[in-house]
Parts: C-alpha cells; structure tokens; sequence
C-alpha cells in the first residue's frame, strides 16, 4: 500500500503549487509574522528567518517522506511569489481520508487564491490519489476560512467544542491562548463532481507536474533544489 505522496507541481491559470525552497524563507517568515496568521494558527511567534529556512528546507519535505502528508508552496504562476501554503497533515492511508491547512500571505487576500488552491489540492487529491475525503476544521471566529470552505463546496458536519486555542492580542501587543470550538468540513469526490462552476470561475485546472518532469525542463533549478532537499531513509 502507498503511504507516501509523490514529489509533484499543481498549475493552475494563476498559481503554481509547489514544494517548498530555501529561496522561500525570506517571504515566508514575512507571511507567518502577519497578525491574522499569528492568531488562528498553531505557528512559532515570532516566526524567525531560521524558523522559515527550517520549514522551508527541511521540515516540509518531511512531512511527504515521512507519509503524514504533504506541502505546497503556492506562488503566482506569472511573479512567483510566493501567496500561501496549502498543507495535508494527519493522513490515514487505510482509509484514504486527509485534513487540509492553509495560509494566505496579507497582501494576497481577496483574490481567491486560497480558494483556488485548496480546491486544486482536492482534484489532485481525488482524481490522482484515489482519496475519499479531505477535512478541514476552521476556529469558530475565522470567518474567512469558514468562506474558503464553503466556496470550494465543503459540508459543514458539526462542532468540536472547546477543542482548539487561537491567539488574541492584547492592548499591549501581547499574544495570549484562548479555547475556541472547531468547525469540522468535509469534501468527498462527489462534491466535486457536482461542483462544475468552479472551472467557469478559475478556468482550466489539473496539471501535474513530477519531479523528474520538473528536472528535465530546469535542470540547474532541480540542482539547487537537490542541495536543500532532506534525504530520506
């Protein structure tokens, strides 16, 4: 049985998802530093540069190579900059059934780039990797990712009560924990497959590049690549 993810780029018409490279920490560190992402997610605050190059360098790959799921580094396919990160964590390969996070970078907000990705991830998730469910809990207060699920055509399934804790600023600037209830989505195949609107919304989706298909067209990128690559064993 599988119980690994394939090394591979997601294209859509305006992004490019991707695993993350060192050349990502700079931008990185900027984005997990943002107040909206320091609130509703579990990352490091501050979110140093050695933070970022270790996400970036290391610890992401390990998440793929180690089969507890897999991250994208999601970037404008016209810029390359970098706007977010979708992440598959807590994969159950029995059952093929993933939980799906994302990051959205401030200054890209309000374009639908978090929507377009995810919803990327699932087709790849479904149509390539014979999954049959992806979750996604949202914290009861984070309206915009309550949005991004609804938009890609997640079934709200109920409230895990008092399960999680996002941070709230003080006045002094300090960051306290708070409990707060999970949201619990879910999208199966068949969402998907009822879901035809999106493409007159994004346009043309579901191209899958490998590692090696990456290598052939930019070999001197996939050298770099290779230095900052962790080794699996």
């Amino acid at each position: 049985m599988t119980t690994t993810f394939p090394d591979v780029t997601i294209s859509t018409d305006r992004l490019v998802l991707r695993p993350f490279e060192e050349e990502d920490a700079g931008a990185l560190a900027e984005m997990m530093n943002d107040e909206q992402v320091t609130a509703w997610t579990q990352a490091p605050h501050p979110y140093t540069r050695a933070d970022a190059r270790a996400w970036a360098t290391a610890l992401s790959h390990a998440e793929r190579t180690g089969g507890r799921g897999i991250v994208f580094a999601v970037a404008e396919f016209l810029t390359h900059r970098l706007v977010g990160s979708v992440h598959l964590r807590n994969t159950d390969w029995r059952t093929r059934t993933t939980e799906i996070r994302h990051v959205t970078a401030p200054w890209a907000r309000g374009e639908g780039y978090a929507s377009e990705s995810v919803l990327a991830v699932a087709r790849w998730l479904f149509r390539e990797q014979q999954f049959e469910r992806l979750e996604m809990r949202t914290a009861a207060d984070n309206t915009a990712a309550q949005q991004v699920a609804q938009k890609v055509g997640c079934i709200s399934e109920g409230v895990l009560r008092n399960a999680w804790t996002v941070r709230t600023q003080a006045a002094d600037g300090s960051w306290a924990d708070t409990r707060t209830d999970l949201i619990v989505w879910s999208l199966v195949p068949e969402d998907l497959d009822d879901s035809g609107a999106y493409d007159e919304d994004y346009g043309a989706y579901d191209t899958y590049d490998s590692r090696e298909a990456r290598e052939a067209r930019h070999p001197a990128h996939a050298l770099a690549a290779d230095r900052n690559r962790p080794v699996s064993r």
